[in-house]
């Protein structure tokens, strides 16, 4: 898979679609299938009646763009969060829910009869209950068949390959950072349940509580499964220092922004020299991967650690981790009560979601993430026409050039970097709205008659896609989001931004409006999504997505004194009192966030004159430059739980919204001028940090 950039959190395309980790946006199961859908309001862009005017926008500009609606808005009890992204996200659901609900019930082709099958599989929640724990008992006799250690490789392949649920490392298929023009196998650190490596080893009473509470999670599947309560106990335990094991080995999400933490490769030799006791042989064998000389063991100190756990750990503790790692990864599309204990930890304890969300927005999204490219060409037609396709390429040349005439401004960069800048620049590739080339989904297997099964069919096939990739020619033009994502993402190794249709409508793009509203939205999407290719980890690699030093050495060090500024800014926010955010983990988030809107403030600019308008123009008493920023501060109105707000400090490396506004006006020169602030004021202080 490939590393992306994203404007918020991307979702997982895995047969996990069920069991989110708790970092991911969560669309936990609900068994209420009785619930009529209703349709959303259409968002809208610039929401006068969120303004809150009590508030001084020179002090909390967040406040005065977004207080009203955060009033207006509070969290519903099937969500942990919620905010414009969100609100042009369940509209998108619900859009595409209508089409999977014909489809099921009414299907015109081939192709709409599979993805209607699958949808309606998931929406049987009669039949879950009546099949009970029966649709993994296969898995789970096989792993209990194993008789010896040496069996474990046979089994975690077949995991991997046929389920999707596997274990104690990634496999995936992904373009060498040396060579981007070639795709090659890899393994990296994985096998953890809990959102991060720190739920395991912090030692302080709130991640022992969730550590106890998680324990209480596995004794309870387990024993739904057949153990007994002392069997389940002893397993839970077993489970948990496996895990903990491969915790204490792994690298810590900020490092591995680092593409040198990610990349070593060695020979199958060196692999088994690293892990004797895992036969990688009989792995590669079973996961039927292309015979290779070489691979990228991402950490490879981990796989060091590992092959101790595998040492140490009895055979049946390591049965007991497998156990629960293929349970828990269906737990959520299995009966009532497994249903609801995966809820009640991972929603509810990790993230402060009340309420189960209705079964017909989980199995949309879960279709979606199967077969996004089946159901996405049916919503693009009725969602996405032409000419908004059309705009949004007139849009994304503006931003380019206006990156452009950034970077020749930089007064900290010679023209010896500057060159090489602007040359990756215009290699920059962009995707909008949906492949050239849809998905073939012809070998996919769906039952419509047992959703664990389908779920196994969809993560073999996507396996099997991905294995499909080696030792090929890079599919330039291949996806990485599906057509209703609300999203977007820049691709290092691609060199390439990515815009899905799901995100090219209000709040963030609306032809009625005027310009300052769209640049202050999409615009500043756009404008992040490209200065990810110069932020603390895309500015390592150039323009053909090779790891590679472009930098003179004077310029890289000017270059990082700006982004250790940024680190040292967000470091002293808190999203919840005590809790600080993690200035490295964010900073090539924030980077992106505080040049997107220098580049789309100068593309504004330009496109004002050019239609012989001033961004000092009115509209509703408002200049166009005010609109602007209020117009971006809005895209990241919200209100978050603070179990939410605690988790995504530790594993998200975009900022809560409150952030990505006032951290990035404050840093904005324009911003105060706009406003008529004075320096000194918490908008408009005398230590602003800027990179790009």
């Amino acid at each position: 898979m490939r590393a992306a950039r994203t404007v918020w959190t991307a979702a997982a395309v895995l047969l996990a679609a069920g069991a989110l980790s708790a970092q991911q946006l969560s669309f936990s199961p609900d068994t209420t299938t009785s619930t009529t859908p209703t349709e959303p309001k259409a968002p809208h862009s610039f929401d006068l009646s969120a303004i809150d005017k009590t508030a001084d926008p020179c002090v909390d500009f967040y406040q005065y763009a977004c207080g009203n609606w955060r009033k207006a808005n509070p969290i519903p009890g099937d969500q942990s969060r919620w905010g414009r992204f969100n609100e042009l996200a369940e509209r998108n659901r619900y859009l595409l829910y209508e089409d999977l609900e014909r489809a099921a019930t009414q299907p015109k082709t081939a192709l709409e009869r599979k993805y209607g099958n699958f949808f309606a599989a998931c929406m049987d929640s009669d039949r879950a209950d009546a099949l009970g724990d029966t649709p993994i008992l296969p898995t789970v006799k096989r792993i209990e068949a194993m008789k010896n250690k040496k069996q474990l490789a046979a089994a975690v392949a077949w995991m991997d390959a046929n389920d999707g649920t596997g274990g104690f490392f990634r496999f995936e298929v992904q373009q060498d950072q040396k060579d981007s023009s070639q795709q090659i196998e890899g393994v990296g650190q994985g096998g953890l349940t809990l959102p991060d490596r720190d739920y395991y080893i912090e030692d302080n009473p709130r991640m022992a509580k969730i550590r106890e509470e998680y324990r209480s999670y596995i004794v309870t599947v387990l024993k739904l499964t057949g153990d007994s309560e002392e069997q389940a106990a002893t397993e839970a335990g077993q489970v948990i220092g496996i895990e903990t094991a491969l915790a204490k080995a792994s690298t810590p999400r900020a490092e591995l922004r680092d593409p040198d933490k990610r990349y070593h490769i060695m020979t199958i030799a060196e692999l088994e020299g690293l892990e004797p006791n895992f036969d990688w042989a009989v792995y590669f064998k079973g996961i039927h991967a292309p015979v290779v000389d070489t691979l990228n063991v991402a950490q490879p100190d981990f796989f060091k650690a590992q092959n101790q756990v595998l040492n140490d750990e009895s055979l049946d503790a390591l049965k007991a981790y497998m156990k629960f790692h293929a349970i828990n990864g269906a737990a959520p599309w299995l009966s009532q009560p497994y249903e609801d204990a995966n809820f009640d930890f991972f929603q509810k304890t990790l993230q402060g979601q009340m309420e189960q969300t209705p079964r017909w927005k989980r199995c949309t999204a879960a279709t979606d993430r199967a077969m996004g490219e089946a159901v996405g060409q049916d919503w693009v037609k009725e969602n996405f026409p032409p000419q908004d396709k059309e705009a949004m390429e007139q849009l994304v040349a503006a931003l380019k050039k206006a990156l452009a005439d950034d970077i020749q401004s930089l007064p900290w960069m010679t023209d010896a970097t500057k060159a090489q800048a602007e040359q990756k620049l215009d290699e920059f590739r962009q995707k909008i709205g949906y492949p050239d080339k849809w998905r073939d989904y012809r070998a996919l297997k769906v039952t419509r008659t047992n959703f664990i099964t389908d779920l196994h069919h969809a993560a073999e096939f996507q396996f099997n896609y991905e294995l499909n990739k080696v030792g090929k020619p890079v599919d330039e033009k291949e996806w990485g989001m599906t057509p209703p994502t609300v999203n977007a993402y820049y691709d290092p190794p691609m060199n390439d931004i990515n815009f899905p249709a799901g995100i090219l409508q209000p709040p963030f793009y609306d032809a009625k409006m005027d310009p300052a509203v769209n640049f202050g939205g999409i615009g500043v999407v756009i404008g992040h999504e490209m200065t990810h290719g110069f932020d603390d980890e895309g500015s390592k690699y150039d323009g053909h997505g090779n790891v590679k030093n472009w930098w003179t050495p004077a310029d890289r060090a000017a270059f990082e004194q700006r982004t250790d500024c940024e680190v040292k800014e967000y470091d002293g926010f808190e999203p919840v009192a005590g809790v600080h955010l993690n200035g490295k983990l964010t900073l090539g988030e924030n980077t992106a966030d505080n040049g997107g809107i220098h580049i789309a403030w100068q593309a504004l600019q330009a496109t004002l004159a050019q239609q012989g308008k001033s961004i000092s123009d009115k509209i509703d008493g408002y200049t166009e430059a005010q609109r602007f920023f209020i117009s971006f501060a809005q895209i990241w109105c919200e209100n978050r739980t603070d179990q939410s707000s605690r988790v995504s400090a530790k594993t998200d490396p975009h900022s809560p919204g409150r952030f990505r506004a006032d951290g990035v006006v404050r840093n904005f020169d324009e911003f105060g001028k706009a406003f008529g602030c004075h320096e000194g004021q918490p908008m408009m202080p005398e230590d602003a940090c800027r990179v790009w």
